[in-house]
């Protein structure tokens, strides 16, 4: 039908098909998306998670005919000890669009802590016995932001055991306090692009004392920073948020896994596409990803009556 298909490019304005040929239109040709990456694992006795990074657009061009692989990143794990970053969350992806992973947070070390990681958003600094505490990872603009510094542990004040929180799409994440306390996670940013505002990718909380206290993750699914003892354990980042993995204070039990991220493809009219679970909102329809797919606009097709 390759002839065919030329003739329906070329076809003058007010052109009729033969009798017994029709022609049906294709799919879009531009799109919006919302691609945010997994969030990072939080810190054992560390800091909170980097959010994953957040990366939205309007009018994107696709092609008629072609699918486009959709990846949608895992939350990374939780960290262990001894002085180990935590991992960081995996990448989206949406044809050439990538968002990354969400750093790690860093974790306690006597005498200097784990390096946070960067990412999408960074994670939260850790802990260290050196008399400098350690900063957080660094954000990839315009993903996301820098996690915030962490504690240092002088003497034998277990209140120092403190650490910093992970980045968010939309704020750095919070220093930890010389008083003893960790630091929150940053905020995450909202999007309409499902019908509603939601809002993604919020960093992790750090780890606070020991006790049953936590500190909060950031808005977006940030995970909770958790004093060690029940209730006060760490959570992990929301599911197909992208949040960071809460910090934790005791280092056996680990830190909190990230949360999955998300892929979000949204175009005016019917569905003229296949690929995710397919929705719709006003005039719009919307094709979400939770998991790995692939995303294809409907090619010109003809009939022959």
């Amino acid at each position: 039908m390759k002839g065919l298909a030329t003739l329906e490019r070329i076809r003058p304005e007010g052109y009729e098909y033969p009798v017994g040929l029709s022609g049906a239109p294709g799919g879009p040709t531009s799109v919006d998306y919302l691609v945010v990456a997994g969030g990072g694992g939080g810190g054992a006795l560390g800091g909170g998670g980097g959010a994953g990074g957040y990366r939205t657009a309007t009018g994107f061009s696709v092609t008629q005919g072609t699918g486009y692989s959709i990846t949608v990143g895992g939350g990374g794990p939780g960290g262990t000890l001894p002085n180990a970053t935590a991992p960081n969350g995996g990448n989206s992806v949406f044809s050439s669009v990538t968002s990354l992973g969400g750093g790690g947070g860093g974790n306690y070390g006597a005498p200097t802590a784990s390096t946070a990681a960067s990412g999408g958003s960074g994670g939260g600094g850790g802990c260290s016995e050196n008399g400098t505490p350690p900063p957080g990872g660094s954000g990839t603009s315009p993903q996301g932001n820098a996690g915030g510094t962490g504690g240092n542990r002088q003497g034998s004040g277990e209140t120092r055991y403190v650490s910093g929180g992970g980045g968010g799409a939309g704020a750095v994440g919070g220093d930890s306090s010389p008083a003893g306390t960790g630091g929150p996670g940053g905020n995450g940013l909202a999007s309409s692009i499902s019908g509603s505002p939601v809002t993604y990718a919020g960093g992790g909380g750090g780890n606070p004392p020991e006790g049953t206290s936590t500190v909060p993750g950031g808005t977006g699914g940030g995970g909770l920073g958790g004093g060690g003892i029940a209730p006060g354990l760490p959570t992990a980042g929301s599911t197909n948020t992208g949040g960071g993995g809460g910090g934790n204070r005791s280092g056996g039990a680990g830190g909190a896994n990230g949360g999955s991220g998300i892929v979000i493809i949204r175009y005016s009219g019917s569905q003229g596409a296949t690929g995710g679970t397919v929705t719709t909102s006003g005039a719009n329809t919307i094709h979400t990803f939770t998991g790995d797919g692939t995303f294809t606009s409907n090619a010109v097709t003809f009939l022959i009556n």
